[in-house]
């Protein structure tokens, strides 16, 4: 099986997460995604991440529902402490041993600083590492093991849809309808 995997805070998980999800599944002839919400973000402020684990991870799987080749893995929540990839990425290798093949998936904007992740030669050893384009980010420079996905990504940024929905607007068009009703249920990102 080839396997992607895709990491984020997902705070909300968006269309644009799921436009690069639906890419990847084509242009590496993947069998099936795997959407993975981390607990605590490695590159991001603790109080960069609004919403709770639990909230990100439902929300993860309402965005999904209905999309058979997407799985959601709770195993960084469950795990505890800072969520490092390569930490994520010996997981899974163990729950999908050989001849299965990992697809790490980012985005040019995590992409493009690779020798501040760590231990990234382990992450190159357990996974292909792929890195999607994305506009502004130079991604010519990338090592030899790095594969880059060619995807024009939707511009939809989580930290706009979350000063959106604390102005009272409503981003039918950047959401899903069960991910809208559920931060509307919830009252996510309104204080």
């Amino acid at each position: 099986m080839r396997l992607g995997i895709l990491g984020g805070t997902f705070d909300p998980i968006h269309k644009g997460h799921l436009a690069l999800a639906h890419a990847a599944l084509s242009e590496l002839c993947l069998d099936q995604m795997l959407f993975v919400p981390v607990l605590k973000h490695p590159f991001k402020s603790v109080n960069a991440i609004i919403a709770s684990a639990e909230h990100r991870l439902l929300m993860t799987h309402l965005a999904v529902e209905g999309e058979p080749r997407f799985l959601v893995s709770d195993c960084e929540i469950k795990r505890g402490g800072v969520s490092y990839t390569v930490d994520t990425l010996r997981e899974l290798s163990r729950q999908y041993p050989k001849p299965n093949e990992l697809f790490f998936i980012t985005g040019g904007d995590w992409g493009k600083d690779l020798n501040t992740w760590k231990d990234i030669d382990t992450i190159l050893m357990l996974a292909q590492f792929v890195v999607a384009s994305r506009p502004g980010f130079d991604l010519t420079k990338l090592p030899k093991r790095v594969s880059r996905l060619e995807f024009e990504p939707l511009d939809i940024a989580a930290s706009e849809i979350r000063r959106c929905i604390k102005r009272g607007e409503i981003p039918n068009d950047w959401l899903s309808r069960s991910v809208l009703d559920y931060i509307s249920l919830h009252r996510l990102y309104q204080d």
